[in-house]
């Protein structure tokens, strides 16, 4: 949903974006960076771990660095995700090479997903997402309302609760 295209379309928005990177797709994430230098510059960066870092000495941006994927660093995006604080996430996963903490994976994605937030898996969605004009301008993406479903589970609970006692 485009808030005001008048005015908003001149003024760049400084957008919040998450960047992942498998071992084997970490390369590829930093030359896409180095070549989206510029416009990365305007955003604020976080990243897991060893990818942050890469990216912190790739691009001599500030980038807030996270744990390392396996090491729950998935997870403080996912909790960022969450929290309202992730605009854009673009995570170059490499679907040939099983790993470890996959579970962490489909739970970050499964939260991007359910908070509405916009997610590159690739170079190409990478590319399209940052040459969209929708990530120049103010977007009011549609924020969804958790509320009965959270209702629901503590009635849920409270309903077994009951029945045990």
């Amino acid at each position: 949903m485009l808030a005001d295209m008048g005015s908003q379309s001149e003024h760049q928005v400084r957008r919040r974006i998450a960047l992942i990177a498998h071992d084997n797709k970490k390369n590829d994430l930093a030359e896409w960076a180095r070549f989206n230098r510029t416009l990365l510059a305007q955003h604020d960066l976080c990243a897991t771990g060893t990818t942050g870092q890469l990216l912190r000495g790739e691009l001599g941006l500030r980038v807030t660095c996270l744990r390392s994927g396996p090491l729950g660093g998935d997870q403080q995006i996912g909790a960022r995700i969450a929290e309202g604080q992730v605009d854009i996430l673009i995570f170059f996963w490499d679907p040939l090479e099983p790993h470890p903490h996959d579970p962490d994976v489909k739970a970050l994605l499964r939260l991007a997903v359910a908070w509405n937030i916009p997610v590159a898996c690739n170079r190409a969605s990478a590319d399209f997402m940052i040459s969209s004009p929708l990530f120049r301008r103010q977007y009011e993406r549609l924020q969804p309302d958790f509320t009965d479903y959270a209702n629901r589970a503590w009635q849920t609970v409270a309903t077994t609760a009951d029945q045990l006692a």
